[in-house]
């Protein structure tokens, strides 16, 4: 198989929504352009100035539903359109405090009524990714289809919300690039570490409902609960669907 790059995935709002796109332009330092640009704090959050730890916000691992969260961002009019099958749909503003009540509405039904809910939509100017480090996220198809084969279903790239998904690796080979350099389309990334996975990843991305075990597949074949790895883009350039990618 061809070593390409099958999809680039964006999460406009960090835990509500995903979005696939076909090419952006990766930048030196930076995490994926507009990758959980926004987050949802909800009302037992504790921030900080900047970045602040995933425990502060709302997210799938304590809100199975927001899973099923799909989305789209007009950069231009800086609007964020989600959709969810229970929910319908809505388009506002993140960055307009007037828009907040509404999406707020639209959302809260989403989020389990014992649990801290919803309050503001807060930005560091920076992806607020999982990972203090400002980077994105690389998953491989074939490890995906290897643990798909172990659990006996198939798995939906999108329980992983990962950036960029590589097909034409070996299965598992991504943990071996840790501290290596990775070269895709005109960029060059660094990996480095591998991502220890939530609950989260249980939770079926159509449906929003807990369906598959895939932390305990993961420590009982692997002996471990990693997928994918993080990457810090070290040289500026685009990458679009079906670049190839090498180990520079």
């Amino acid at each position: 198989m061809t070593a390409r790059l099958a999809q680039i995935c964006r999460h406009p709002i960090k835990g509500h929504g995903r979005e696939n796109l076909a090419s952006v332009r990766l930048l030196a330092g930076q995490c994926l352009p507009w990758d959980r640009h926004w987050a949802v704090a909800h009302d037992a959050a504790k921030l900080v100035e900047g970045w602040n730890r995933c425990a502060n916000f709302a997210r799938g691992a304590k809100a199975p539903a927001l899973m099923a969260i799909t989305s789209t961002f007009d950069e231009a009019l800086g609007v964020v359109t989600l959709r969810h099958p229970e929910r319908g749909t809505i388009a506002f503003r993140p960055d307009d405090t007037a828009d907040l009540p509404r999406f707020l509405d639209w959302v809260r039904p989403l989020n389990p009524a014992d649990r801290a809910q919803p309050a503001a939509i807060v930005t560091a100017g920076r992806g607020m990714t999982d990972d203090p480090a400002e980077t994105l996220s690389i998953l491989s198809t074939a490890s995906l289809a290897d643990l798909s084969a172990k659990m006996g279903t198939p798995l939906s790239v999108n329980r992983w919300r990962g950036n960029l998904w590589l097909e034409g690796a070996a299965p598992w080979a991504e943990f071996d690039w840790v501290g290596k350099r990775l070269a895709i389309g005109g960029a060059t990334l660094e990996v480095t570490a591998r991502i220890t996975r939530c609950s989260a990843t249980t939770v079926d991305p159509e449906t929003g409902r807990v369906s598959a075990p895939t932390l305990a597949a993961l420590q009982e074949n692997y002996g471990h609960q990693d997928f994918g790895v993080y990457a810090m883009v070290v040289e500026s350039g685009p990458i679009a669907v079906g670049d190839e990618w090498r180990l520079a």
